[in-house]
């Protein structure tokens, strides 16, 4: 049997060395990687490519639905947690197994089996679709992630002027800079504050913080000027759904 490669991905060393001391016998299991944070996790994952993530919820820098929205391909996932509220919804969108800290070596063993059975089966987990469902409902993330070749870009939502659609990604504009990401404009909104962004155009969403005024220059036809002078088209629907605001 072809030994499943395995990372494992948790901010506490304690942890780390409990997994491998349950796994020290396991001739099907080959660890490849032991990460301390989601950073790590995600340069694992991307030039590894292993058969299996262990990874946490809980970790610095990274989170584990950080990391998930990072990892640019499928992956079969483990959760470990403290949190059994954060387990449990991570189960119930398509992880493999949760692992509920403290765990013994019975429980990781029957998650293990559980994965071996997936990945035999050749369903490995959409990544991108369980980072957006995991997370608690009714929680906005306070950032957006954004990966260029080896590096990752964190950016604050306060940073964000606007965000334009470009083909099958977006472009977020934010001080002057361009950041690209594949992603549609409308899992965007669903992503940001509404209190503070707002869909003024089919292409376009604007950070209403950064609006200097509206500007008429066609008959039902509106401009938003920006603070820096940038023009940003507004639709009627965007422009109702902006005046509604500043109104």
């Amino acid at each position: 049997m072809k030994p499943l490669r395995l990372v494992i991905a948790d901010d506490e060393d304690l942890a780390r060395s409990l997994v491998r001391e349950y796994l020290k016998d396991s001739l099907d299991l080959e660890i490849v990687a032991e990460c301390r944070n989601g950073f790590e996790a995600v340069k694992a994952v991307t030039e590894l490519k292993p058969d299996l993530l262990l990874l946490d919820i809980q970790m610095p820098r990274l989170d584990g639905f950080e990391v998930l929205e990072l990892i640019e391909r499928e992956t079969n996932v483990i959760f470990i947690t403290a949190y059994d509220q954060y387990a449990i919804r991570a189960f119930d969108v398509h992880a493999i197994d949760y692992l509920l800290k403290p765990f013994s070596a019975e429980r990781l063993s029957e998650a293990l089996d559980r994965a071996r059975q997936k990945i035999d089966r050749g369903e490995p987990t959409a990544t991108a679709a369980l980072a957006a469902e995991a997370r608690p409902p009714g929680t906005r993330a306070d950032r957006i992630l954004i990966r260029d070749g080896g590096d990752v870009h964190v950016l604050p939502m306060a940073r964000i002027d606007y965000v334009e659609a470009q083909d099958d990604y977006v472009c977020f504009r934010a001080e002057g800079k361009r950041y690209l990401k594949q992603q549609t404009l409308a899992d965007v909104e669903a992503a940001l504050d509404p209190a503070r962004f707002v869909r003024i155009h089919r292409s376009y969403i604007l950070n209403v913080d950064r609006l200097a005024k509206l500007e008429l220059y066609a008959k039902d036809s509106h401009a938003a000027i920006l603070r820096d002078g940038t023009r940003l088209p507004v639709s009627r629907s965007g422009y109702s759904r902006l005046n509604s605001m500043i109104g």
